[in-house]
């Protein structure tokens, strides 16, 4: 059966979806929204579908089943609102929203209508992270005590300023913690559990935004495990992400979505060496040109539309990570910042 998909949005991640949607056989993109008619003209040429510029006109556009939210961030539930009114299912690009109570009113509106609701965490799909869940879950680290996860990015100041949205309150809902770093957030909460006590302190320092283009949190999750965050878009020339997890039987590392040390007491013979690394450089740059993580999502959550299950990352798991950044935000204000 042939799923028809929607996309909306004309920057560069609804290209990164295009080309996504477009590897999987069973899928045609039947339509294209976007406020930009040039880009968005040139991307139905690429990829196929039928431009639009009016929103209510493209939702009405059949066939189609579903659609994939590329906008910004501030956007996501209003329209994936609008989306379900229509009987579409709707994957949308992370975070599901700016807060929590936007998420709770998509998660909603998706539950009324009857359509399924995905997030785009794609990490959760690659072989080398779902890998070290595995080891988590069957205890080959031992007892989890201590996260070490970095994400010290480079965005140079255009990257901000030729943006309309990117580093505003209004529709990035902050900065590098709920941009950049949510992929990370999501990682910590998926493999880790709930966090229930949160330390932090962010700041802008390079860039002049209104979010924080610099932060710093300190995790104690609900097993009793410490973490350290940081996220930064400031780290010239940036580095690639990177998560220490230790534990009672060892240390693992995961740098560029792979294993690259696995130090334990009592080791495998496989250390996930044969893993492919993810080729984004995300580290410098917000283009997507490996579609491998999103082409897995769009596999998955049609499958949960055609089998009626649960996607990898749905509504209520989407919004874990908003939580958490509400959190983080809301520690770093009640701070007063003093050393003694």
């Amino acid at each position: 059966m042939t799923i028809h998909i929607g996309l909306i949005g004309g920057g560069n991640i609804t290209e990164t979806h295009a080309r996504a949607a477009r590897a999987i056989p069973s899928v045609e993109i039947a339509a294209i929204y976007g406020s930009n008619h040039e880009r968005v003209g040139a991307l139905c040429h690429a990829h196929g579908g039928k431009p639009y510029q009016d929103f209510d006109a493209f939702l009405a556009h059949r066939p189609m089943d579903l659609v994939a939210i590329g906008s910004p961030s501030g956007l996501h539930a209003a329209q994936g609102i609008a989306a379900a009114g229509r009987g579409l299912h709707v994957l949308t690009e992370k975070p599901i929203d700016i807060n929590t109570r936007r998420a709770d009113a998509l998660i909603e509106a998706t539950q009324r209508a009857g359509v399924k609701l995905g997030v785009m965490f794609q990490d959760r799909a690659k072989p080398g992270i779902r890998q070290l869940r595995e080891w988590i879950t069957t205890g080959v680290i031992g007892k989890p005590l201590l996260a070490d996860a970095r994400v010290k990015w480079y965005r140079p100041p255009d990257y901000y300023s030729q943006s309309r949205w990117r580093g505003t309150l209004a529709l990035d809902g902050g900065g590098a913690l709920i941009n950049q770093a949510i992929h990370t957030i999501d990682l910590l909460l998926w493999l880790l559990g709930d966090v229930i006590r949160v330390q932090a302190r962010t700041a802008t320092a390079l860039h002049k935004i209104e979010g924080e283009d610099t932060a710093l949190a300190i995790l104690e999750f609900s097993s009793g495990m410490l973490g350290v965050l940081q996220a930064t878009t400031a780290a010239y020339p940036g580095y690639p992400r990177r998560l220490e997890l230790t534990g009672s039987e060892g240390t693992v590392i995961l740098e560029q979505d792979r294993i690259v040390a696995a130090n334990l007491r009592h080791p495998l013979p496989d250390g996930g060496d044969s893993i492919a690394p993810d080729e984004n450089q995300s580290a410098s740059s917000a283009v997507v040109n490996d579609y491998r993580g999103h082409q897995a999502l769009f596999e998955d959550f049609i499958h949960a539309v055609e089998s009626d299950t649960k996607p990898i990352c749905d509504g209520h798991e989407g919004r874990r990570s908003v939580a958490l950044v509400e959190a983080i935000y809301r520690a770093e204000r009640n701070s007063d910042g003093r050393a003694v």
